[in-house]
């Protein structure tokens, strides 16, 4: 059940618009950190909330691949698998990442901590090949940068009082 605050919240932004149609991206996202993914239940309320039927939602949700529809790790990796970065050898940044993390693309490790993701072009070009992890660039990956980032985001996990 979706907290008072945040039902009252996108209430009154879907209310400030012409259309309701046009917080359905904005309301999905919310509802997303909310959850942690969005789940079913997450999808009715947001139907609810904008006046759409649950399949119009589902159709906008599997659309964007920032948008998820089960559960995922604390960390989702994208990897970039776009021209440039196929270039780049963005095939290599998988395979290291999936023997790294002990799973296959689209999946999520055993403590929770890491989902992997392909995903279109990031846009990060001049730093291919890239990836974005919880909506933050690195680029230029090296098996070592990849080591690194990890190593940090794993501290930053079992002890979030260091991101303060």
């Amino acid at each position: 059940m979706l907290p008072h605050e945040i039902r009252q919240k996108l209430t009154l932004e879907i209310a400030a618009c012409e259309h309701a149609r046009e917080k359905a991206i904005d309301v999905m996202y919310i509802l997303q950190r909310h959850y942690g993914y969005l789940s079913d239940e997450a999808v009715h309320e947001a139907a609810g909330l904008l006046s759409m039927t649950p399949l119009e939602l589902e159709e906008l949700a599997t659309f964007y691949d920032f948008i998820y529809r089960e559960p995922v790790g604390e960390y989702v990796i994208h990897v970039c698998d776009g021209v440039v970065c196929w270039m780049h050898h963005e095939q290599a940044v998988f395979e290291y990442l999936c023997r790294k993390l002990g799973v296959g693309l689209g999946e999520t490790t055993a403590d929770g901590l890491f989902t992997l993701l392909p995903t279109a072009c990031i846009g990060d070009c001049h730093q291919a090949p890239s990836m974005l992890i919880n909506g933050k660039f690195y680029g230029l990956l090296t098996p070592e940068k990849i080591d690194v980032i990890l190593e940090q985001l794993v501290c930053e996990s079992c002890n979030p009082v260091l991101t303060r």
